[in-house]
């Protein structure tokens, strides 16, 4: 008798990540519940396609949004069982999920102070969740996972985590069970990080997988290499400070604004940063950068090394934290000699809106995007060329130089994930998520000419038998 898995998200699309383990003869598995963001934004308030009351384990990848997002509606809607994660990833969970609980809310009251004014109130749907409801997963059953220790979770079942190497925490996950006598073994990749990455180890592939559902956002491509991405990144903070200038970096809170810090303390000692003042004006990355450092026994060697030198992996003299609005307001007194490390990455809201405010206009200074610009945002406009925009109902032109770094990304390439794919010591069948359906017939091809594997692309809510 064969067992069938179901994606209830990042089926053909990036964002949702959402698979249905049902056992047929013990636990229903969750693995990952996250948001659907971007285009697909609205199928988050959906329904899940299962009962959540009937969901016995939820097994958490990582703490990114598009894995762990709906964990809090999950449990509004009746979840009580068990959650499985690494340490770290349920400490930066609680960051984020308290993050995007506030701004949901947020959202509806501004929303719905519109809407009194239209007399339109009861069109305003309320937010997803509230505070309360990210406050309720973290009063779950909560069992901490270590890397490459087995968790028994029934009878013939149980769940091994390694190491993804995507942000902290970030895990791969095996689940073995034997049903109707048969021993299987099912790996879900969650998010797999690169060999070379600034500051996380290389991913671990577990032994065996007799069905691999493995994500697939780059599999289409081969990112720049970190050493040309690691030039330009420098290159262009020597160049704007020379000018007088200020460099803005729209940033995620959580990897990447950590691997942008490592990085400008790396240039430091190497005495290939000019003189000047580096703020950090995000709460949430202020916050996500204190775990990180709570946790850097985990991280790579060039992180244990700049930790041997002085102390700490991320601080020197040129860095500043600014958690209030006060402290942010004031940087904008500074007039040159400024790198800004602010969010929101994709800039559709968040701090960094308010130093374009100030700074986009002049020419003297640069906005270095170090992370992927979605189609309809803010980021996107400028990455193609917009030469106005409008903030806070005011028009500022755009005279800054724009900078696109694509080499610092935190997932696999298509030859990182085929080198990964082809270090298991059994593999079975190939099962790809987390992608676009073009870049998915891409990889699907790859796989099938490289490892000679048999391939299928997910579908929505398809029943996947193993």
């Amino acid at each position: 008798m064969m067992t069938p898995i179901q994606s209830f998200g990042a089926a053909q699309t990036v964002t949702g990540s959402c698979h249905l383990l049902a056992l047929r003869h013990g636990p229903k598995i969750l693995i990952d519940c996250g948001l659907f963001q971007g285009l697909q934004e609205n199928r988050s308030a959906e329904d899940f396609g299962f009962d959540p009351k009937k969901i016995d384990v939820v097994i958490l990848t990582h703490a990114h949004l598009d894995h762990c997002g709906r964990l809090p509606k999950l449990v509004k809607e009746g979840f009580d069982g068990r959650l499985i994660a690494t340490r770290p990833t349920m400490e930066l969970a609680e960051v984020v999920l308290m993050d995007s609980a506030k701004i949901m809310q947020e959202d509806y009251a501004t929303a719905y102070k519109k809407a009194q004014r239209r007399g339109s109130e009861k069109r305003v749907k309320a937010p997803l969740y509230d505070l309360d409801d990210a406050h309720a997963v973290f009063d779950l059953n909560i069992q901490y996972a270590d890397y490459g220790k087995t968790i028994t979770i029934g009878r013939d079942v149980s769940v091994t985590f390694y190491n993804a190497g995507h942000i902290l925490g970030s895990a791969c996950v095996k689940i073995d069970f034997i049903e109707e006598g048969q021993s299987k073994s099912v790996v879900f990749s969650g998010d797999l990080g690169n060999r070379r990455d600034l500051l996380m180890p290389a991913p671990q592939t577990p032994p065996k997988a007799d069905a691999l559902y493995i994500e697939s956002t780059y599999g289409d491509r081969n990112h720049r290499s970190l050493e040309d991405s690691v030039a330009e990144f420098r290159d262009t903070i020597q160049a704007t400070l020379a000018r007088q200038g200020n460099v803005m970096i729209p940033s995620f809170a959580i990897e990447r604004t950590q691997e942008i810090l490592l990085l400008l303390k790396q240039l430091y000692y190497a005495k290939e940063l000019p003189p000047c003042q580096i703020f950090v004006d995000s709460p949430m990355a202020i916050r996500a950068t204190q775990i990180y450092n709570q946790h850097a026994g985990e991280l790579n060697q060039s992180a244990q090394q700049m930790l041997q030198k002085d102390g700490s992996i991320f601080d020197f003299p040129a860095l500043h934290y600014t958690s209030t609005a006060e402290e942010s307001m004031r940087i904008n007194d500074i007039d040159s000699g400024c790198i800004i490390i602010a969010g929101s990455g994709m800039c559709h809201g968040g701090r960094i809106l308010h130093h374009f405010k100030h700074r986009l206009w002049n020419e003297r200074n640069s906005v270095l995007f170090v992370g992927y610009q979605a189609e309809g945002t803010l980021g996107r406009k400028l990455v193609d060329g917009a030469d106005e925009i409008t903030l806070y109902r005011e028009p500022i032109k755009v005279r800054a130089q724009m900078h696109m770094i694509n080499g610092f990304s935190a997932h696999a390439d298509q030859a990182e994930m085929l080198h990964w794919m082809g270090q298991f010591q059994t593999l079975g069948k190939v099962f790809l998520v987390h992608g676009e359906l073009d870049k998915q017939q891409i990889f699907k091809q790859a796989i099938e000419d490289r490892l000679h594997k048999t391939v299928h692309i997910v579908e929505y809510a398809e029943e996947v038998w193993v």
